[in-house]
């Protein structure tokens, strides 16, 4: 009989031990916090929210997204912008797409790296787990936003691959 709780151990022991290994090199490539590198990857995708969209993306309070902002542009990496009515759009400076191009290639480098040491079939097969588990964790948080605020986007789509986040959040949509 399999043993359910083991098996979701081993996944909280790895996904703790892959982020470490993947936030680690990336904010370390940017020079950011986690919180700053998901922002700059966010902005990066979606130009121009409003810092309480960004802290909602990024998981921070409205409170917390403006002093992170406020470090970002500190930094030159990212500026304020008025747009009509009170609130201000956030954009990522030249310095800020090229940190979050850093960030988005230390953490691709190390998390390939890390699979390569999967022989080809299990490679396969760990695609096919995950993607039913992102499919699992969208049904769980609800926003495909959050789920994929360090996501490398266009490589979840190349060569015609579907995101199982983005189609799990379509078939909410349509459910």
């Amino acid at each position: 009989m399999h043993d359910t709780r083991r098996t979701a151990n081993l996944l909280g022991a790895a996904a703790l031990a892959v982020t470490d290994l993947t936030l680690g090199g990336a904010t370390a490539a940017a020079g950011v916090s986690g919180s700053g590198a998901a922002a700059l990857v966010v902005l990066s995708a979606d130009q121009g929210i409003s810092v309480t969209e960004l802290g909602r993306r990024v998981g921070l309070t409205q409170s917390a997204a403006a002093r992170m902002v406020d470090a970002l542009a500190a930094r030159g990496l990212v500026e304020r912008r008025p747009t009509l009515g009170k609130w201000v759009a956030v954009h990522p400076t030249a310095s800020g797409r090229a940190a979050s191009a850093d960030l988005l290639d230390a953490r691709g480098e190390r998390l390939t790296t890390l699979v390569g040491t999967l022989p080809p079939a299990d490679q396969e097969a760990l695609a096919g787990v995950l993607e039913r588990l992102l499919r699992g964790i969208y049904a769980q948080v609800g926003s495909s936003e959050r789920v994929c605020r360090l996501c490398d986007r266009p490589c979840c789509t190349e060569a015609g691959a579907i995101c199982p986040v983005g189609q799990a959040e379509r078939d909410a949509a349509h459910g």
